[in-house]
């Protein structure tokens, strides 16, 4: 009986799993609503009577599911790498040079490129362990996401079991959960009936959907998922970008209608162009191409930067624009005091989004402009993210607008202000300022930095008017009791904000230097300052002179450094805080203190074992740095199958050439 029970639910479950596919992938069901409900509903009894014979994969986990108290971090086997962006042809075709440099080929050999859709959406990785779906993480900072496998769950169009006999052992994929336009516009009508949050583009809704904490809400919303991206994985290797998303639709992922492989740029821009002209009738947003390396090796070939594949790259469409008024002009403070003017519209739906606000820059800015209160000005999505003023449609004047100067003390704080010769910025110049140092809390706190789960803009916002929050250090102090003062928070919700705090405090020290909004200093250059030093204390007391010898590290970059730590407010602030957290520290990597510091190497050709950015990543682990072509500077070549003329010029210049298992000893010997 168990075992009839058991073949029935197998086969319920298979039923399900293909109509699914028909209907939310393919859009070809096969069967009515009614009878899919009738399969659906005896899966149900059946495993509610059997509940020991549910499995991982069964098309209930889709349905409910309790709330949760939070997301758990989860660290992505393989990082989720971002793109550089190309804005023009001359750009596309800059790359197109760069790569054939990379991979060694001639310039008059066209290379062979995979170009997609570039969908606007929530970066989304899927992990499969023997077919099944695990885990479900959002991007994050690349490296570590937040596990939302509950609410990924709830995504008809998402395979709970890749369709296949013979599935790989492990691997991750990657794809972009969006909202449909016309279902984002459903959603919004819906929001404005019950009094609840406007969402600014379908962007930020597929992205506030997947994050809910209760996956009913997620469930209610209609998303779906395109899937175009490998991480890491074990039992499969595909040859190339279109072998592997046809795997995916053969495993039923859905992937976008629109990709082609394309033969040198010229192809490329024939598809660009073909999609522009379509762009406005898609049922969800775009923001440009896609272009990438078709052949894996080639693309494993030309390696990465930073955080980006040189092989890669997002071929952007010119910003949407249309014409509003001026309302009125506010200034906002920054958290290095900038004083930036900001433009209040009236409302105007813009490439997908609802802006009532758009950036003026500065004065200067709005000089050149001529732009004035009362204005009719044509704006513009800033790389399809942050609305700006283009341009004034002076033959609209009425004579009624007015001019507008940005005033000569901080609207927030009373202090003077000061613009720096040569600086287009006003800033405030009081470190004291209520509005700087909500920003700098913003910023100490957000997900590159100090990453505290929940303790988001409003709260910050209320912690400083509260007088809770007068310091960096103030945030690790805050106790429930506290909390409880505050509007919105009740005892379980300031009992989980305390715990978000309490685990930020053992973080890494990159991600302390960058939180320190020290001007900039992004996230890279927190990254390359944390391996130089190690600990926070040499950096603390490092002059501009040992910072302008650091690799990448300019002079513009060495004096804000120094500026910041000239400050004894932020001395002060700084100690107190080291007081409060633990921070992870790494083995230093300055000039000359071992390992492959002060060292350039060079990786040409297709290694056994190592993928290149594996390769680049473990010698700049052990302070090296990889270059993109030989010479005489070189100190290493990594040599391996099908290597180019970077081998043929190392040979010329007498360059030391490995191949990689003497590079896998040499960084053992080093370490």
């Amino acid at each position: 009986m168990a075992q009839s029970i058991q073949k029935r639910i197998q086969e319920l479950t298979r039923q399900i799993h293909h109509h699914d596919h028909r209907y939310y992938v393919l859009d070809e069901p096969e069967i009515s609503d009614a009878a899919y409900d009738l399969l659906f509903r005896e899966l149900q009894k059946l495993e509610t009577e059997n509940p020991d014979l549910k499995a991982l994969d069964s098309p209930t986990q889709r349905v409910g599911g309790k709330a949760l108290d939070a997301f758990k971090k989860t660290q992505h086997r393989a990082p989720m790498l971002s793109l550089a962006n190309a804005l023009t042809e001359q750009e596309l075709l800059d790359f197109d040079d760069r790569v054939h440099r990379l991979i060694e080929r001639p310039d008059a050999e066209s290379l062979e490129y995979f170009v997609e859709l570039k969908f606007d959406g929530l970066s989304i990785n899927l992990t499969y362990e023997n077919g099944i779906l695990v885990s479900a993480a959002t991007r994050g900072d690349g490296e570590t996401g937040e596990e939302v496998l509950h609410n990924v769950l709830t995504i008809r169009s998402v395979p709970l079991r890749l369709n296949t006999e013979t599935p790989p052992k492990l691997i991750e994929i990657r794809g972009e959960v969006i909202l449909p336009v016309a279902d984002f516009e459903k959603l919004n009508e819906a929001q404005v009936q019950s009094s609840q949050k406007i969402f600014s583009n379908p962007r930020n809704a597929a992205a506030g959907s997947i994050r809910q904490l209760d996956p009913a809400i997620t469930a209610s919303r209609p998303l779906t998922l395109f899937c175009y991206g490998i991480g890491y994985s074990e039992g499969y290797k595909p040859a190339s970008m279109n072998t592997y998303q046809d795997q995916l639709a053969a495993w039923g992922f859905p992937v976008g209608k629109h990709r082609q492989v394309c033969k040198g740029t010229s192809e490329v821009l024939e598809f660009y162009s073909a999609i522009r002209a379509k762009r406005d009738q898609l049922p969800y947003e775009i923001d440009g191409i896609v272009v990438k390396l078709n052949r894996l090796s080639e693309l494993d070939r030309a390696g990465f930067i930073s955080r980006s594949p040189r092989g890669m790259v997002a071929f952007k469409y010119p910003p949407k624009q249309e014409t509003t008024i001026i309302e009125d002009i506010i200034v906002q403070v920054g958290r290095t005091g900038a004083l930036t003017p900001v433009a209040i519209v009236t409302a105007v739906r813009l490439g997908g989004a609802l802006v009532r606000r758009a950036t003026l820059h500065n004065q200067d800015e709005i000089d050149r402009k001529d732009i004035r209160i009362g204005d009719r000005v044509l704006i513009q999505r800033a790389g399809d993210v942050i609305p700006e003023v283009v341009k004034v449609v002076t033959e609209a004047r009425t004579g009624n607008e007015r001019l507008f100067k940005i005033p000569d003390h901080c609207p927030v704080c009373s202090s003077p202000v000061d613009r720096k010769p040569g600086e287009a910025i006003v800033r405030c110049v009081s470190r004291n300022c209520v509005a700087q140092l909500k920003e700098r809390i913003r910023h100490l706190v957000m997900i590159d930095a100090l990453n505290i789960e929940g303790l988001g803009e409003r709260i910050v916002e209320q912690l400083v008017d509260a007088n809770l929050v007068t310091t960096y250090a103030d945030v690790f102090r805050l106790k429930e009791a506290d909390l409880l003062k505050l509007d919105g928070f009740a005892e379980k919700s300031a009992q989980k904000l305390v715990a978000a705090i309490h685990l930020a405090r053992k973080t890494d020290l990159y991600r302390l230097i960058f939180g320190l909004g020290i001007r900039h200093v992004g996230e890279r250059t927190a990254k390359i300052l944390s391996q130089h030093f190690g600990e926070i204390t040499p950096f603390f007391s490092a002059n501009e002179e040992d910072l302008k010898k650091i690799n990448e590290i300019g002079p513009e970059v060495a004096k804000s450094i120094c500026l910041w730590f000239a400050d004894p407010k932020a001395q002060q602030d700084l100690k107190a805080l080291l007081e409060e957290v633990e921070i992870r520290a790494l083995p230093r990597r300055a000039a000359g203190q071992g390992g492959l510091a002060g060292q350039t190497w060079v990786l040409t050709g297709t290694f056994p074992t190592l993928s290149r950015s594996d390769a680049t990543r473990m010698i700049e682990e052990q302070g090296g740095k990889v270059s993109a072509s030989v010479s005489k500077k070189t100190s290493f070549v990594v040599a391996g199958e099908e290597a180019g003329t970077k081998l043929d010029k190392a040979r010329e210049l007498g360059i030391p050439i490995l191949d990689e298992a003497e590079l896998i000893k040499k960084l053992k010997t080093e370490s």
